[in-house]
């Protein structure tokens, strides 16, 4: 109606003796005394119902003006205004009480004002959903695929005989495959609303295995019955079409739910083995229970925010650098533990388990008394974030994704300084007898200060990895130090590929546990199932070689 009425205006206008018009109201008389150009359409927003701005937006579009995508956007973001006593539209950034303005006609600076002193042009959840489609639309004109990808997959969202037009006529002129790909499935949408069954059946036909969420809630209707137990579908073809895609899409579905769960169980795996495998090389080699483990990520956590504190504007490369200081930091606190406590208490286990017990607690105080007890937030940097996405049903976030990598890195990174260097002679040599080691000339009391300290270096380097999936707090390192111990004694004590296979399988286990049982059973049940495993094989999966451990 509003658009008939605008199309009025200038034809009234020129007749001599216009028509009687009926009655109406404001906002349509300003509608329809607007002229036919982006500006008029502007200043028929304020006074337009929500209808009526619809309808607007929509000529707003039509028009092809370079500032429409613009005006769309900061309406859709609540940053439309007028202002002044002439009710001036304009768009306001910034927070607080002053905003700056900018004439959304011009897109000149229009000065600052006082949020009191604005009137914001109001939306409605119907036409928040038609100005995303809207704004889509205008994407579409972009040279990037993937915008325009998105903007094909935003339009199928919000459906109507306008935006059915827009991509048929799109589809013309697209080169992208994926981006045709994508139109296709959205005209078939729009097909399986037509009066004509042959027409829905070949949009049902089409649908089959297709994975976004309006394909599924399109389709599931259509195998469903309705109250008076006729079917929903009249036609038995249409219907059987759309039963077929359905299973087909339910069964893609399970299929990409298992390769998601497994990748989460992938991705806890990798942070136990991180978290682990400092520990393992410490039990090992020097049989100390090192409680305080804990806290050594901990710490490399904390230096992760500390360098983030201090480049803030450089995120990235703050927290790639945190990785070496966050091992030079954890390394040399597990130097000073050995050397100030753990030297002193050798063969005496529990003795060592009681002191670096106590020590845990007073880093926790310690931090506590640096950092206070509140968590911190480290930021994750651009490159971390966001998901790859494989398709509708499978997407992969790249912060896990990165750990996953960094932890085989840290892997074959330890491997090599333990199979290549003569620091991983020595060793592996004082793991497997230490009184041989110590025959052979093997300074072992300088070995085991530098194993600790590596061990620690790398419990600091998971804290970087930790700090990117969680906050950061005092009590950080108390939730992986029981499940540490888990790992290094089901892989075998020293193994360090003991320690890989078994974080990994715990990982993948307690995700899978976890839709059946929740997240506190199937921590439970893995603890069950270790406990009845170290029965059987009490040396792990892997047992250490070597006079020592026969013995």
């Amino acid at each position: 109606m509003l658009s008939a009425l605008i199309l009025v205006g200038p034809i009234a206008h020129a007749q001599d003796e216009p028509a009687p018009q009926p009655a109406a109201e404001p906002a349509v008389e300003a509608a329809a005394a607007a002229p036919h150009d982006y500006a008029g359409y502007v200043h028929a927003l304020p006074e337009a119902s929500y209808s009526e701005k619809q309808e607007l937006l929509r000529q707003i579009v039509e028009t092809r003006d370079d500032r429409a995508g613009g005006l769309l956007k900061a309406l859709l973001d609540g940053r439309l205004y007028t202002h002044g006593e002439s009710a001036d539209v304009v768009i306001a950034d910034g927070e607080g009480d002053t905003l700056a303005l900018s004439d959304a006609i011009s897109g000149e600076a229009a000065g600052t004002a006082s949020s009191d002193a604005l009137k914001k042009i109001g939306t409605n959840n119907a036409l928040r959903k038609t100005l995303r489609g809207l704004v889509a639309q205008l994407q579409l004109a972009s040279e990037d695929d993937a915008v325009r990808l998105a903007a094909v997959r935003e339009m199928m969202r919000s459906l109507d005989d306008s935006t059915v037009e827009v991509l048929r006529a799109h589809r013309v002129s697209e080169t992208d495959a994926s981006v045709q790909e994508a139109i296709d499935v959205g005209l078939a949408l729009a097909d399986l609303q037509s009066g004509d069954p042959e027409v829905r059946l070949a949009a049902a036909e089409h649908l089959d295995g297709q994975l976004a969420s309006e394909v599924y809630n399109a389709l599931l209707p259509l195998t469903e019955k309705n109250e008076d137990g006729s079917y929903a579908e009249p036609d038995a073809r249409v219907r059987a079409a759309a039963q077929s895609a359905v299973r087909s899409i339910e069964g893609k579905r399970k299929f990409y739910g298992a390769v998601e769960t497994l990748f989460f169980g992938l991705s806890l795996g990798s942070v136990l083995v991180l978290a682990a495998i400092g520990l393992a090389i410490t039990f090992g080699v020097m049989g100390i229970i090192n409680m305080a483990h804990g806290e050594l990520i901990m710490l490399g956590a904390y230096t992760a925010y500390v360098m983030q504190q201090l480049m803030p504007q450089h995120i990235a490369a703050a927290t790639l650098l945190s990785i070496p200081m966050a091992f030079v930091v954890s390394g040399l606190a597990g130097v000073a533990i050995e050397r100030g406590i753990v030297r002193f208490l050798y063969g005496r286990p529990l003795e060592t388990l009681l002191a670096t017990f106590g020590l845990s607690l007073i880093l926790q105080q310690l931090v506590r008394s640096v950092f206070s007890p509140l968590n911190r937030s480290v930021s994750t940097p651009e490159f971390m974030s966001g998901s790859l996405v494989v398709n509708d049903a499978l997407s992969l976030t790249y912060n896990r994704l990165y750990i996953v990598v960094f932890m085989f890195v840290v892997f074959i990174a330890l491997q090599t300084l333990l199979r290549r260097t003569s620091l991983g002679l020595k060793v592996r040599a004082v793991s497997q007898n230490r009184g041989m080691a110590r025959a052979m000339g093997v300074k072992s009391e300088w070995v085991d200060a530098a194993t600790f300290g590596l061990g620690s270096g790398i419990a600091g380097v998971a804290g970087v990895a930790l700090s990117q999936l969680t906050n950061v707090g005092p009590n950080l390192g108390q939730a992986y130090i029981i499940d540490s111990f888990m790992v290094v004694v089901f892989g075998g004590v020293g193994n360090l590929w003991g320690t890989l296979i078994s974080g990994m399988s715990l990982g993948v286990i307690n995700k899978l546990l976890e839709p059946y049982a929740g997240a506190v059973m199937a921590k439970i049940l893995v603890l069950v199932f270790l406990i009845m495993f170290i029965q059987k094989r009490p040396r792990g999966l892997f047992p250490q070689k070597g006079r020592m451990a026969e013995g």
